[in-house]
């Protein structure tokens, strides 16, 4: 992750994080909850970046703005644009290259949903002719997935919604997606399997826009005490993920 040093004028921090007087947090929401993904039914959101955008927001004593994007792909051109101040994404070169990353709060391995009538069992039975892949448009998984295929390329959706229904109607094999995220889009498909192994390993971090220095070490002093703390943790069992492990210290 980039290196940041805890700001020593707060105020600078706080006019960096905060330009319209609140603090607007981009959170990825999907039809099922993950790791990452929060749960957006009607005006409510719920799930493990809501509520470390709102232990952010009380810190910092401002108002929280959650704006809710379907990928992460649309919330990185927000945080680049700065139409949104912080949001939580994984993090890969592509992405570095637009907006300044902290600390991970959980490290993630991409890998496959396969329906049960493909009779895919391995990782190496993807990449054949006629296997159509699926997976979220300008996202780090995608981008991975492609560059580990030869012989397919993967089918760019706008969300998650959208890729699941290819694969209910019959009209793609296979799924790109990170593992946790399965645990609760497998019950949706019968006969479907999550392959072992992954074709991607990375942390799923907070960020800011590029240039902001004093923003960035302050949001890095917030995620390093939120792991030490037990936030993390709390936050990941709150919303069904005990099983699932925090990012260590030095992520």
């Amino acid at each position: 992750m980039d290196n940041a040093q805890m700001p020593l004028d707060l105020d600078a921090a706080l006019a960096e994080l905060t330009p319209t007087g609140k603090l607007r947090v981009g959170i990825i929401a999907a039809p099922t909850p993950s790791v990452l993904f929060a749960r957006h039914e009607g005006e409510e959101v719920s799930g493990v970046t809501v509520d470390l955008a709102q232990a952010l927001a009380s810190q910092l004593g401002a108002f929280l703005d959650i704006v809710v994007f379907m990928n992460s792909g649309a919330c990185t051109e927000a945080l680049e644009k700065g139409a949104i101040d912080v949001s939580f994404m994984p993090v890969d070169e592509e992405r570095r290259k637009r907006v300044a990353f902290g600390p991970a709060y959980y490290l993630l391995e991409s890998t496959y949903l396969v329906t049960g009538v493909s009779g895919i069992r391995t990782l190496a039975e993807i990449d054949r002719e006629g296997i159509r892949v699926v997976g979220i448009a300008n996202t780090t998984t995608i981008r991975a997935s492609t560059r580990s295929l030869t012989k397919t390329v993967p089918m760019a959706q706008e969300s998650i919604a959208a890729a699941v229904d290819l694969l209910l109607t019959g009209q793609a094999e296979a799924l790109a997606l990170s593992r946790d995220a399965f645990h609760t889009l497998l019950p949706k498909f019968a006969g479907a399997r999550v392959l072992d192994g992954g074709f991607q390993q990375t942390g799923i971090a907070i960020a800011v826009a590029k240039n902001r220095p004093a923003a960035l070490a302050l949001v890095t002093a917030f995620m390093n005490d939120a792991k030490s703390s037990g936030l993390v943790r709390r936050a990941l069992d709150a919303a069904g993920f005990a099983h699932e492990p925090v990012a260590s210290l030095s992520a």
